[in-house]
């Protein structure tokens, strides 16, 4: 607990959908100090901006949390958006704390990065045998680049930087706009909004046919900061639960903690993303000693029941 105690830290993201969530645990580990920049006072894809953002604060531990994110359709209609500010904003984020001395640079990379065909469960050793799956690319190779910084960084600075590998995240507080939201929320939605207006039927996009991984965000921020805490090497580590569901089953079992009961139509004219996503979590645990705790069920339980709360404001 007295690790944060005197440290100043920067969270990039930190009023987003997981930095909410890592401030909350990092003020309940005694961290007094704790600084999110806004976008409206920082652009940090400007390398000027992102000096600015450490003259002003001057942190020991930079969490980069800070992402252009969305779904597939998001990623198909933005890749060189999400390319370019992704890859700008962690190459700057690193090279001005590196310059600024910073005692520890917290990298969050994603399942993205990962080969499309990459053998289940994903190993980081596998990261390099292959092109990641075509409709997030260029998100996934933009984050993969701060891995290859970290370790260059590590190599010729002696700079303490790691960079962490979670896989699909979900939980209150997510992003519910269907225009760029992931699955779970967007299920969420729509499955609530068909209810309320009395339809009989959804439509979800694809086969139903991939499995994906899912972690709950509060099991995600505790991964991180233990291994802001804890870890000091380069290597790639892997955040997930090891348990992976297919879209199908992941929407029946949305529609029944909903109570939707109609018509679940699927549109085969759009994508599956790629086929299967899980992590191999062994070195999550052997390094800084995380295991995730909440199962999907629990998980989607605490979900449906938040965002039906803020539908009440």
């Amino acid at each position: 607990m007295g690790f944060w105690e005197n440290k100043r830290v920067v969270v990039t993201g930190g009023a987003g959908f997981l930095g909410s969530h890592v401030v909350e645990k990092l003020e309940a580990r005694g961290c007094r100090n704790i600084f999110v920049p806004r976008s409206a006072d920082y652009d940090l894809v400007q390398m000027d901006q992102v000096g600015r953002l450490y003259r002003d604060t001057d942190p020991h531990i930079v969490i980069h949390l800070a992402a252009k994110v969305g779904g597939i359709g998001a990623n198909r209609e933005n890749p060189a958006k999400f390319f370019y500010d992704n890859l700008m904003m962690g190459v700057q984020m690193m090279e001005q704390g590196r310059l600024s001395g910073v005692e520890k640079f917290v990298a969050i990379g994603t399942i993205c990065s990962y080969p499309k065909f990459t053998p289940v469960p994903f190993k980081e050793d596998d990261l390099w045998n292959g092109y990641p799956e075509e409709t997030n690319a260029p998100y996934g190779l933009a984050k993969k680049a701060l891995l290859v910084q970290s370790q260059a960084y590590r190599q010729q600075y002696k700079f303490n930087s790691i960079f962490l590998l979670p896989v699909n995240l979900y939980g209150p507080r997510d992003n519910f706009d269907l225009n760029t939201s992931h699955v779970i929320p967007a299920l969420v939605r729509k499955c609530i909004e068909a209810i309320q207006g009395e339809e009989r039927e959804i439509l979800v996009w694809g086969t139903g046919k991939p499995t994906r991984e899912f972690l709950y965000v509060e099991d995600a921020v505790e991964g991180i900061l233990l291994a802001a805490e804890r870890y000091n090497k380069s290597e790639p580590v892997n955040l997930g639960i090891g348990f992976e569901i297919s879209i199908r089953d992941l929407v029946q079992r949305i529609a029944r903690l909903t109570g939707f009961t109609g018509n679940i139509a699927w549109d085969p004219s759009k994508p599956d993303g790629q086929m299967r996503r899980m992590l191999d979590i062994t070195r999550a645990e052997k390094e800084f000693g995380f295991r995730a705790k909440i199962g999907i069920d629990e998980g989607l339980r605490r979900t449906v029941k938040w965002y039906r709360k803020s539908l009440q404001g």
